[in-house]
């Protein structure tokens, strides 16, 4: 068996230290599952059904959530036979969608579902070679689809992701969290592990969305048996290349997100109860199809007391931990952020050690390039990184990133609205476009009745301020501190 280019030590060093994403060649090259190629699984699935997601290829400035999609329940088979034009196949529920029409996708199956009754196939996925022992298959989702099929932008709320592409090519446009206000957050369509944009970054409205010209694209086209990793909180949209594309996708928790949990917990908690409540223009399909169902308000709060449990232990655990050490040894306490979360682990000499680290870039590395701002991606002569195995890019340099906070002058939610209109000119208020839909409201209602302008304010203009990302970390910091009191510690 030859050598890999790393050992499982040095990839899992680099992928909890590195934070920029970055593509992994020749680690996958005895994988059986380099094998899983879209007829291979078919025949492993024989008649077994599998739902796709169908979209239209359309031009379209706003982005095709999955709300808005539509589905069907067809075998490989059926799929194979759909996109490969021949006649006399049956392609089942396929019949209704022309392929020059529409596309496909078979998104987010969870293998350990999906293969149940063939789990020698998990062992085929080997993720312990970037340092995760004994994670396989059962922890990994596969995706299989056709041209055009594509994930809307969005940013996962917990960990990191391992990308193995399979068979055929995907094209990721991936941008830093510091970009998050140019990118316009949303919770509608609602999902727990996922904050969507509202730009659709191919062809992005800059009259609504003026600030996503300023966000950085990061663009690379990720080929058969390469690994790409999306680190913690980076956006991402994926487009499918080729007639068929097979993936296999492994997400990552990471310990700091205890804290996550709670901020997605509260998420939840507002969403369902104020979009679960009867209104008169409350009746969008606000639930992501990937989410089981709506909970209720109890199950709710009962799982926002669990979540807000668990962070306080863990805290009090590494609280004890840092007692211990610094007992046992005499080294300092854990530095610890302003929600009592651990800062660092390392002394001053080690913090300098972390801070520096240069990931070992060369031939089976590649850092995928800064290719432009959001505005380039509107360029159809636009060149991403091909990353074949002869060609190797290095990243364009990158300006400091623009803080989103409102002290910088960045995204702060509803604050110093009226200034930052004013200033770029009815940019991104963080309300979704508010103070718009007010006007525009007021004028088509007329008159104003008792000198009072009469806007209308949706529940989603609402849920848009309440689950700011401000907002949720303060009463989260809040819930926290007030089981530190009711705990008595």
């Amino acid at each position: 068996m030859a050598r890999k280019p790393f050992t499982p030590e040095e990839v899992r060093r680099i992928v909890e230290r590195h934070k920029e994403p970055a593509v992994f060649r020749n680690m996958t090259d005895d994988w059986p599952a380099s094998g899983w190629t879209a007829q291979h699984l078919s025949v492993c699935l024989e008649q077994k059904p599998v739902r796709f997601r169908i979209g239209k290829r359309k031009a379209d400035k706003t982005p095709l959530f999955e709300t808005q999609c539509e589905y069907v329940e067809a075998t490989l088979g059926e799929f194979l036979a759909w996109t490969s034009h021949q006649a006399g196949l049956s392609v089942g529920p396929f019949s209704d969608y022309p392929l020059s029409d529409y596309w496909a996708y078979a998104d987010y199956k969870y293998i350990a579902k999906l293969f149940q009754h063939k789990e020698s196939m998990f062992e085929e996925v080997v993720w312990s070679d970037f340092g995760y022992p004994g994670r396989d298959g059962a922890a990994s989702t596969l995706w299989v689809g056709t041209e055009g099929a594509n994930t809307p932008c969005h940013l996962d709320t917990y960990g990191f992701n391992l990308v193995f592409q399979v068979e055929g090519r995907k094209r990721w446009h991936l941008f830093s969290p510091d970009d998050t206000s140019c990118l316009y957050p949303t919770r509608i369509p609602y999902e727990e592990s996922s904050i969507f944009s509202q730009v659709n970054v191919l062809q992005p409205d800059l009259d609504r969305f003026p600030a996503f010209s300023r966000a950085r694209a990061h663009v690379v086209t990720l080929q058969p048996g390469q690994v790409l990793f999306v680190p913690r909180h980076w956006w991402h949209y994926v487009e499918s290349l080729d007639p068929i594309t097979v993936s296999i996708n492994s997400w990552i928790e990471l310990e700091e997100d205890d804290e996550a949990r709670v901020g997605e917990a509260l998420t939840r908690t507002l969403v369902c109860a104020l979009k679960t409540t009867p209104s008169l223009g409350n009746h969008d399909h606000w639930l992501n199809p990937t989410e089981d169902g709506v909970a209720s308000h109890d199950e709710n709060m009962q799982y926002l007391s669990l979540a807000v449990q668990a962070c306080m232990r863990k805290r009090s655990e590494m609280e004890e931990e840092d007692s211990q050490q610094e007992g046992q040894d005499g080294h300092r306490a854990l530095k610890r952020d302003s929600t009592g979360g651990i800062k660092t682990n390392y002394t001053k000499k080690e913090e300098r050690k972390a801070s520096s680290f240069i990931p070992p870039f060369g031939p089976h590395l590649i850092p995928v390039p800064h290719v432009g701002h959001g505005q380039a991606l509107k360029d159809p002569t636009l060149k991403d990184t091909n990353l074949s195995r002869d060609h190797n890019p290095q990243c364009a340099p990158v300006s400091d990133p623009q803080s989103w906070t409102s002290e910088e002058g960045g995204h702060d939610g509803c604050g110093e609205l009226r200034k930052r209109q004013e200033a770029e000119k009815g940019g991104h208020d963080g309300c979704g476009e508010l103070r718009k839909r007010q006007e525009a409201a007021v004028l088509s209602e007329g008159p104003h009745k008792e000198g009072i302008p009469q806007a209308s304010l949706s529940t989603t203009d609402l849920l848009e301020c309440l689950v700011h990302p401000n907002v949720i970390t303060l009463v989260s910091q809040l819930l926290l501190d007030r089981q530190r009191e009711l705990s008595g510690s």
